[in-house]
């Protein structure tokens, strides 16, 4: 019997063919950049092309304004980034109300507005913000004295909206975008899982949200991606726990929303009971039995993320004016 091709493996294939064949997606720039010696198709030669034209200037000047560090330094021409793939499915919508709005709503029909995010002393506030940390060390991050900085070697949030709720919830919706990652591995281990631990469970011991444990030594918070998931939750409870002001107009989050974007195709990560063998679980089983209360986490295709519940598309949803018919268009060919 011929064993199916990983997920993984049938992305880089594809994109390695669209680079290759369809040139226009990345203004011609050849794949083949060298990784640890080795040439891969896969990869971009010049990282900036990865990004969607429409937002490659704008994203790179969102990173410097906000000061924002890349993941390893710079943008990558890696065309399986989860990184690049959030900035492409929702930086196009950052500015447009609207269409953040219909986004949030395709979620949970019960929002109502969504606000522009000035958290992080944030440049050119749009309703989404992107590589968002903690203003303050909230979760036992830094050394004394020290504030989180963004996009690196601190708990961030790929991407953040701001909306309000018909039940009167200001909540803070935490976006975490996967796309071919799996993983394996227990970051209790060794002085640097003791490092960890410190930082962490005295945190979840007190969590309105997550489940403690008597034992975190090997436990699922000390997992990926659960150990990612844990410090999120943590961080949105410490954001409202402390009140911290969010808007121009002062608004406070008192309720949050943990939305995982994860193409449905990549079973490795949603359904690999062997990699969660400390659960015998699915990803979302076996995470939703970590939380009080399950509303607070959903797990959403990419495509179905810009597909409200009616089928309708999500172009043809948005009240506001602006044409996404070519951003729709490059996602389908690109990721879809």
């Amino acid at each position: 019997m011929i064993k199916a091709m990983a997920y993984i493996d049938r992305q880089k294939d594809k994109n390695a063919g669209l680079i290759k064949n369809c040139t226009a997606l990345f203004d011609g720039i050849e794949g083949g950049k060298e990784y640890r010696g080795k040439p891969y198709g896969y990869i971009l030669k010049e990282g900036k092309y990865n990004l969607y034209k429409e937002i490659r200037d704008e994203v790179q000047s969102y990173f410097e304004d906000n000061k924002i560090t890349w993941w390893r330094g710079k943008v990558t021409g890696n065309t399986l980034s989860s990184q690049i793939a959030c900035l492409n499915h929702l930086f196009p919508i950052r500015n447009d109300k609207g269409a953040v709005l219909r986004l949030v709503q395709g979620l949970d029909p019960g929002f109502t507005e969504v606000k522009a995010i000035t958290y992080n002393s944030e440049k050119q506030p749009g309703y989404i913000a992107f590589e968002t940390v903690c203003e303050k060390d909230y979760l036992n991050e830094c050394a004394a004295g020290a504030s989180p900085t963004r996009g690196a070697n601190y708990t961030s949030i790929d991407a953040l909206i701001f909306a309000k709720h018909k039940s009167r919830n200001n909540v803070l919706i935490l976006i975490e975008w996967k796309y071919t990652e799996s993983y394996s591995g227990d970051k209790s281990k060794g002085n640097s899982g003791l490092v960890r631990m410190n930082r962490y469970n005295g945190l979840i011991d007190k969590s309105g949200y997550l489940v403690s444990l008597s034992e975190y030594n090997g436990s699922v918070y000390y997992r990926e991606p659960f150990y990612q998931l844990m410090r999120q939750t943590l961080w949105a409870e410490q954001i409202i726990k402390h009140k911290d002001v969010l808007t121009a107009s002062g608004d406070r989050a008192n309720d949050y929303l943990h939305i995982h974007v994860i193409p449905n195709e990549n079973e490795a990560l949603l359904k690999n009971e062997r990699l969660y063998r400390f659960s015998k679980k699915s990803l979302k089983d076996t995470w939703e039995g970590q939380l009080k209360d399950k509303g607070h986490y959903k797990i959403v295709d990419p495509e179905e993320l810009f597909t409200p519940s009616t089928n309708e598309s999500f172009v043809d949803e948005i009240e506001g004016k602006k044409d996404y018919s070519k951003l729709i268009d490059y996602l389908k060919v690109r990721y879809w």
